[in-house]
């Protein structure tokens, strides 16, 4: 199996860091989002809306979007849980990753793509716009940082992919000049534990 990435993007890292948790190694292909690669009739048949990271297996299925890849390597893999040990934790985990995505890396992303002009041969950047997700992304840094006040990771003591989301969702504001502020203490301690495992090195 393979699975094609671009290696500076977000969603793209989100599912190295969760292989490299479970201690899995799959090929990996590289593709140039700014030259268009992804948009080409190749890419297109193994994902039509034409994002990264896809998982190809070995008969030739393609699997696209970034849960479900990791949903897959859970279900695969099941010796070290990512996403839920329980019913409960499978619930709460899923919550976490749809409040994550919806109010944080989607905000992160269009505030990239709106302010910067990175994809501006291919969309009508609103400036804006993108400076308006921008704020939506920085005030999860603070809902973030309320949460974490007594717990070591999201979901208190467990580990998971909501943390992973939310760490690549907060490396990848730098290039949105968003980071997390000083008086932000339980986030910066939440982020220097997660930072310092080795999958965060990915």
């Amino acid at each position: 199996m393979k699975i094609y990435e671009t290696k500076t993007a977000p969603n793209p890292r989100r599912v190295r860091m969760f292989l490299a948790e479970k201690g899995v190694k799959v090929e990996f292909v590289q593709v140039d989002i700014q030259k268009g690669e992804n948009l080409t009739p190749e890419f297109k048949a193994k994902n039509p809306m034409g994002k990264v990271p896809v998982l190809e297996l070995d008969d030739g299925t393609c699997i696209s979007e970034t849960v479900a890849i990791c949903r897959y390597f859970e279900e695969l893999y099941p010796k070290h849980l990512l996403m839920g040990r329980t019913g409960v934790e499978r619930a709460q985990t899923e919550m976490w990753q749809r409040w994550l995505e919806m109010y944080f890396l989607l905000p992160t992303g269009m505030c990239f793509q709106h302010t910067t002009g990175y994809f501006k041969d291919r969309m009508n950047p609103v400036k804006e716009w993108g400076e308006d997700c921008g704020k939506a992304a920085e005030s999860f840094f603070t809902r973030l940082d309320n949460h974490l006040e007594d717990k070591e990771f999201i979901l208190g003591d467990y580990f998971s992919i909501a943390d992973i989301t939310a760490l690549c969702t907060i490396d990848f504001n730098k290039v949105n000049n968003i980071r997390i502020s000083p008086e932000q203490k339980n986030l910066k301690a939440w982020y220097d534990r997660v930072s310092a495992r080795p999958s965060a090195k990915v």
